[in-house]
């Protein structure tokens, strides 16, 4: 019978195929994905591996421990001599050598790394170090985010949306009906995109917080982080046709929930030549299918379906759990496609459902009062059974100024005009995304702007100066003034299409990808109200 014994090579002179140089620093990643069935090139070879020490066991004869680069959430277990691992605790940085060696039958690895050489490039204190091989909860990972993503399942966050990132610039440069060119707006802006009044005013470190005279400000007026890129993608798409973004967006919101940041990553495209509203919907659920049945098909993606979140994201995930994510990307990809409803219609099931007494709100709903999150979870959870769902054509009232009036015959159950957009609805995370046609006509976007209280006041010219008079923009009185909004006109002024376009919160979508349910931890370093660690 045949017996196996771990045993140490003392000696690169003892290693087949051994060779004078050292070898190359090779990634977890790679070594452990060479090892999973067939024959693996990395078998009884020499390696080397740069990392952190995950967890060590000290035991009289040998010592292991869990190495980790955070190229995979799987790590690389080695064997030690216990001299080897004296100076080893959880944290430390390490380069370490050894030979690579299949384990028997029936361990719950296949292959370990016997070791050879030990260098602690950077020493850990394991009675201080914060992160141990224990349950830590979200609250606590929170108050170091410094530090929270060395843990597996953050560490495979973080790889999880670059994959979404790279797998983004695909979707978009093999859309059938063209490619998309990606371009980069500016984060400072001039405007409020939505009108909300939750913008973050820039000014000069120092700076008076109320300057007395316009030469006062940096940019000559007051300039603001962008809530949207919206406006500037337009001025791209008037003459590249299809764009789009991924940048960062700030929303000056105090709004302490699982689904707000105050800063976050926003995917945003334009669609020039765009004319009707359920092209547009077709647009945004063909780009997050493609997208789920591109991540679905990588590593990470694998990875991120059947890790383990036990200790970090609460209790460790279940099979059902497992399964459950499984069915939601499935849905995603290859499920019927997404309904479409109006606003009047949700409005009228809702009030129906209460009138029924098959549901009951916080907030009545009512047309003129908009959907809330707890309206938005009953259609997308009950009336739709848990299917993505298109809600559009909401009150013009309650939109901002450059929507384009809805294309839908309005019956006499709609109270109101209504605007050609759209809002998402995923279950667990509600709104993902919203769009819209603009409004492409000049006449019509100033008489909007006015609505909205966008048009400033100037000063009468002089009495007699038809120089003046000429020169006023066009559909404005001689008291009106575009103000910081004349260059988002003039794409109207000349040579204007119809065009459409949309925004999806990136990172409430990874979280709906990754089972994960407060964007806060999607996002390594969150800021939030009352938060900005770091």
């Amino acid at each position: 019978m045949q017996i196996w014994r771990r045993s140490f090579a003392t000696s690169v002179a003892r290693l087949s195929n051994s060779s004078a140089t050292r070898p190359s620093i090779s990634r977890c990643a790679q070594i452990l994905q060479a090892s999973k069935g067939g024959t693996c090139s990395f078998e009884d070879q020499e390696v080397r591996v740069n990392g952190f020490i995950r967890s060590v066991r000290k035991q009289k004869r040998f010592a292991f421990a869990e190495i980790s680069d955070g190229s995979t959430v799987e790590p690389m277990q080695a064997i030690l001599k216990p001299a080897q691992a004296a100076d080893l605790s959880t944290g430390t940085a390490v380069e370490i050598s050894g030979v690579w060696k299949a384990c028997p039958p029936g361990k719950e690895q296949t292959h370990e790394l016997q070791t050879t050489d030990v260098t602690v490039v950077g020493a850990s204190d394991p009675e201080t170090f914060p992160i141990q091989k224990k349950y830590h909860s979200p609250d606590f990972l929170r108050q170091i985010p410094h530090l929270r993503i060395r843990t597996p399942f953050n560490s495979l966050l973080a790889r999880f949306r670059s994959e979404c990132m790279f797998q983004l610039g695909n979707v978009f440069h093999s859309h059938p009906n063209g490619a998309f060119t990606q371009v980069q707006p500016p984060i400072i802006t001039s405007s409020d995109c939505e009108g909300a009044g939750e913008t973050f005013t820039l000014a000069p470190r120092g700076a008076a917080a109320t300057p007395s005279a316009e030469n006062e400000h940096f940019f000559r007026a007051p300039k603001y982080l962008t809530v949207s890129s919206q406006l500037h993608l337009e001025a791209y798409a008037a003459e590249l046709g299809n764009v789009w973004t991924l940048t960062p967006v700030f929303r000056a919101e105090k709004s302490d929930t699982p689904r707000h940041l105050s800063e976050f990553y926003m995917l945003e495209a334009e669609v020039n030549f765009m004319s009707d509203l359920d092209s547009l919907t077709s647009l945004v659920e063909h780009m997050l299918r493609d997208l789920t049945r591109r991540l679905y098909n990588t590593t990470v993606g694998q990875e991120i379906l059947s890790a383990k979140r036990s200790g970090e994201q609460g209790q460790e995930s279940n099979a059902e759990e497992t399964i459950s994510l499984r069915q939601r990307w499935t849905d995603l990809m290859d499920g019927p496609k997404w309904d479409r409803i109006t606003y009047t219609q949700a409005v009228e099931m809702l009030q129906r459902a209460v009138t029924e007494k098959a549901a009951s709100f916080e907030h009545p709903p009512t047309w003129d009062g908009g959907l809330q999150l707890e309206h938005e979870k009953y259609i997308v959870e009950e009336l739709h059974q848990g299917r993505p769902v298109f809600v559009t054509d909401y009150p013009k009232s309650v939109k901002p100024f450059y929507m384009a009036p809805s294309q839908v015959v309005e019956d006499s159950n709609t109270p109101g005009e209504t605007v050609a957009c759209f809002d998402l609805l995923l279950p667990e995370v509600s709104e993902v995304a919203g769009g819209s046609l603009r409004e492409h006509r000049l006449p019509e976007l100033i008489q909007n702007m006015r609505e909205h209280g966008l048009i400033k006041a100037r000063e009468l010219p002089e009495s007699g100066d038809s120089a003046s008079l000429e020169s006023l923009y066009p559909h404005l009185s001689p008291t009106e003034d575009l103000s910081h909004l004349q260059w988002y006109a003039d794409l109207r002024r000349w040579g204007s299409a119809p065009h459409g376009g949309y925004g999806l919160g990136f990172d409430r979508f990874l979280g709906y990808l990754s089972g994960v349910s407060s964007v806060r931890d999607i996002v390594s370093f969150p800021r939030y109200y009352g938060r900005a660690d770091c």
